[in-house]
């Protein structure tokens, strides 16, 4: 379906990018793996989401994008904007959108969060619930994961980002810059305004970690998202996680279908760390527990994820988070040996040994 046929919102971005050839076909692929269905005819490629419509001019790269309303205008103009910044970084584009909304500031994005409950599920993992409002677009957008905009000691009473002209945030300077970390919604209720987070706390110098122990009722903070790609429908998983990626995994039992099948392992450091998860779906679950060996040094979640047999019939697909070199041991099996593409994979590092995280939870 072409992006012409959804009404509402326009806009579009006219760019001259000398390099276009070399990574139109991967700025495609990034956009058809957010359920984008796509179709090519002549230089156009138009993308079809089930929040609005898109379509890229491939010749000199003119971007269009169009919604019903302004959260899903500015969704297309993000990922498209995100795109072209990823694959064509060396060439610096210059983004402007015109058309409507065009003059906006505020960014759709972003929410300010309160603290309304604290409480530990485990020695080393905190629940945390947010109340805010407006956060029918962490359900519509589909993501698991949110940008959290924390207050640091040396940025106590930080600036938050606003909406540029490129579609993109713009951030303050960094003395007024909050520190970004990424985290899954554990549980979104939009009916009552809340989102759970779960945190690993942990000595270190993490600054999710540092701040969830500190965290209290009142306390208030930035989100934005939904981030990240959204999982694949499909009637048989096999997933594995670390205590980083255990949340999102939580999730992904507790929402998935009923009927879906597959196989699930959790790495965790003793059988102490153990949850209880309300696995709503046929996917067996397996602890793995380290026992004393450090996290990041254990190699039995990417063995044991590893030794699944994908099924010859029906529709699969891999989802793996945990340390950097566990997710680049799984993506060569999955991606190499495999021979499986991105729209049945999704393989990432949420935190590598020896380096602060990138994500968390």
């Amino acid at each position: 379906m072409s992006a012409a046929l959804v009404s509402g919102l326009a806009c579009e971005a006219r760019l001259n990018l000398r390099n276009l050839p070399l990574y139109i076909d991967r700025i495609s692929d990034r956009l058809r793996s957010f359920d984008a269905d796509a179709s090519q005819e002549g230089q156009r490629i138009d993308f079809r989401f089930a929040f609005g419509g898109a379509s890229l001019d491939m010749e000199r790269l003119v971007m269009r994008a169009n919604a019903a309303d302004r959260d899903g205008l500015a969704r297309i103009k993000d990922l498209l904007a995100t795109a072209v910044q990823v694959y064509a970084r060396e060439e610096n584009p210059e983004i402007v959108w015109t058309g409507d909304l065009a003059d906006e500031t505020r960014l759709a994005q972003y929410r300010e969060m309160i603290v309304t409950d604290v409480g530990d599920l485990t020695p080393h993992m905190r629940r945390i619930r947010f109340a805010g409002e407006y956060l029918e677009r962490f359900a519509k957008f589909g993501g698991m994961h949110i940008r959290m905009l924390f207050p640091t000691s040396e940025v106590p009473d930080p600036l938050w980002p606003m909406l540029g002209s490129n579609g993109l945030p713009v951030w303050p300077s960094d003395d007024r810059r909050p520190v970004a970390r990424v985290y899954t919604i554990r549980k979104l209720d939009v009916a009552n305004g809340f989102v759970d987070v779960d945190f690993l706390v942990h000595l270190g110098e993490s600054v999710g970690a540092a701040w969830a122990m500190q965290a209290a009722p009142g306390k208030k903070i930035g989100i934005m998202g939904p981030v990240g790609r959204p999982v694949r429908p499909a009637s048989w998983y096999v997933l594995g996680a670390d205590e980083t990626g255990l949340p999102a995994l939580a999730r992904l039992l507790e929402t998935l279908p009923a009927g879906t099948k597959g196989v699930a392992f959790v790495e965790i450091g003793d059988d102490g760390e153990r949850q209880e998860i309300d696995n709503a779906t046929g996917i067996e679950l397996h602890w793995l527990t380290r026992d004393g060996i450090a996290a990041g040094a254990d190699e039995r979640l990417a063995d044991a994820v590893r030794s699944v047999e994908w099924p010859q019939a029906g529709s699969a697909f891999g989802w793996f988070a945990a340390e950097a070199a566990a997710a680049r041991i799984v993506r060569e099996h999955w991606r190499g040996t495999l021979g499986l593409g991105r729209d049945q994979t999704l393989a990432a590092a949420y935190w590598r040994r020896g380096a602060a995280g990138l994500m968390a939870g």
